[in-house]
């Protein structure tokens, strides 16, 4: 399977261009899956159903699964950061697993950055110290601070973005690091 993370700062465009970008793979024929970082509590499940009476009554983990779809849910005891291997290897076997968020994850990356509306804080970049970061996609190549040695890529054409990735689907194959070989999947 491929990996490749869309890293950004929120408001960005990562999850806009992500849907584009599973609607052209999948119309290529490709299985996609999404890992999404989260940064605060959600829920996938709203008060009062079934599975969130559960969740709040102290179970540890709420599976839901119907003829179409399967969700789980599982709390932890403390706080922690999540893994991101441990999260890839949950998956099912798919032909490209797109990483939303997990900035700092030893993965192969496209930095996703937009100008900050007027106003908005400063969105410092990461390719210039990232060196898993692959390719740059921006709107507004020339409001990079440095220009970047990776290939520039246009945050608004998608089917561009896909056509580098698939020419340089070698670089985001994925192997579960040796240290977790004998865990469970």
């Amino acid at each position: 399977m491929k990996v490749v993370v869309f890293a950004g700062f929120s408001g960005s465009g990562k999850t806009t261009l992500l849907e584009q970008v599973i609607a052209l793979l999948k119309a290529r024929g490709q299985r996609v899956s999404v890992l999404k970082h989260a940064h605060h509590r959600f829920d996938i499940d709203q008060p009062g159903k079934d599975s969130w009476r559960h969740r709040q009554a102290g179970a540890y983990e709420v599976l839901v699964a119907s003829d179409q779809r399967l969700a789980l849910v599982r709390e932890y005891p403390t706080i922690h950061e999540p893994d991101v291997h441990a999260l890839l290897a949950q998956l099912s076997a798919v032909d490209w697993v797109l990483v939303e968020g997990f900035k700092f994850a030893p993965l192969p990356k496209i930095e996703v950055w937009r100008e900050p509306e007027p106003g908005r804080g400063d969105r410092p970049v990461r390719y210039l110290e990232d060196p898993q970061i692959l390719a740059v996609a921006t709107d507004r190549p020339e409001r990079l601070p440095q220009p970047p040695r990776q290939p520039l890529l246009d945050l608004n054409d998608p089917a561009g973005i896909v056509q580098w990735m698939l020419r340089h689907a070698d670089r985001f194959s994925y192997a579960r690091p040796a240290a977790m070989q004998g865990e469970p999947a």
